[in-house]
């Protein structure tokens, strides 16, 4: 004997959530950013300027984003509004609600997390969800330019490399004849003193949306706090920015530095 189960009718909201097409999403959001590279390499930074404005308002990019930030592991993580989007109505809500105009930041929510030697804690900030999407909408716009520009032996946080990679190329670097220098740099406190003017007027994305994201501050414990929170890829673009500044490039790595021989490792 059959049983007939009952299950309610799908909303209209999470019908278009299902009913998505990822390859062809993927497909509209590679061809925007293979064109962005195209127009980085011939320095056509005004084509780069339409090309991720177009990117960040079309829906193939919004969507993007919000299933980036709904099915990594923070996906159970709130911010400060303790708001999660858990549901294929939530999605498409926050799909259509992913909007240049209106837009404001809020504070990051701050937790303490242990460090790898079990004793102290590092400071962690937890931006809400919608910040979340808004950072990983940009950030499809950002990374073609910033893979494009990037010292081609610069490992951290980069996609498609690994810390497997450094090591390959130290051990290219090293093997070679009479190496004299290795030299190894830490950028202190980054995070804190990292120079928003510079940000502003060199990183190349919407200025009025990254001013947001740099005045929005913490929340601790109820407090709130003018620092901020910085994701990988703007960090890595700080720092090859001071490549260029102090004539470190990827050179370096293969034993062409100027006057000194040096290899020089900077770990961020």
């Amino acid at each position: 004997m059959t049983t007939a189960q009952a299950v309610g009718a799908v909303s209209r909201e999470a019908a278009e959530w299902y009913a998505l097409d990822w390859q062809a999403i993927h497909r509209n959001v590679r061809r925007l950013q293979v064109r962005i590279v195209q127009a980085t390499k011939a320095s056509r930074w005004g084509k780069v300027r339409a090309l991720q404005r177009l990117l960040t308002h079309s829906y193939s990019g919004k969507v993007s984003a919000v299933r980036r930030v709904t099915e990594n592991k923070g996906k159970k993580t709130p911010g400060v509004d303790q708001e999660i989007w858990d549901t294929p109505e939530k999605k498409i809500q926050a799909v259509h609600a992913l909007k240049r105009r209106g837009y404001q930041s809020q504070p990051l929510r701050r937790v303490y997390i242990p460090k790898s030697d079990g004793k102290t804690m590092r400071p962690l900030g937890i931006p809400t969800m919608k910040d979340r999407a808004q950072q990983a909408l940009h950030l499809l716009a950002l990374d073609p330019v910033v893979e494009t520009t990037a010292d081609h032996n610069s490992y951290g946080f980069r996609q498609q490399r690994s810390c497997a990679d450094a090591i390959e190329q130290c051990f290219k670097t090293l093997s070679k004849p009479n190496p004299q220098w290795i030299l190894e740099g830490d950028i202190k406190s980054c995070f804190d003193r990292i120079s928003h003017d510079w940000l502003l007027a060199h990183v190349p994305m919407d200025r009025a949306i990254l001013q947001k994201w740099l005045k929005s501050g913490y929340m601790e414990k109820t407090r709130p706090s003018r620092n901020n929170g910085w994701d990988p890829t703007r960090r890595n673009y700080l720092t090859r920015a001071f490549q260029l500044r102090v004539g470190w490039t990827g050179a370096a790595l293969e034993g062409k530095v100027p006057d000194k021989k040096a290899s020089l490792l900077l770990r961020r």
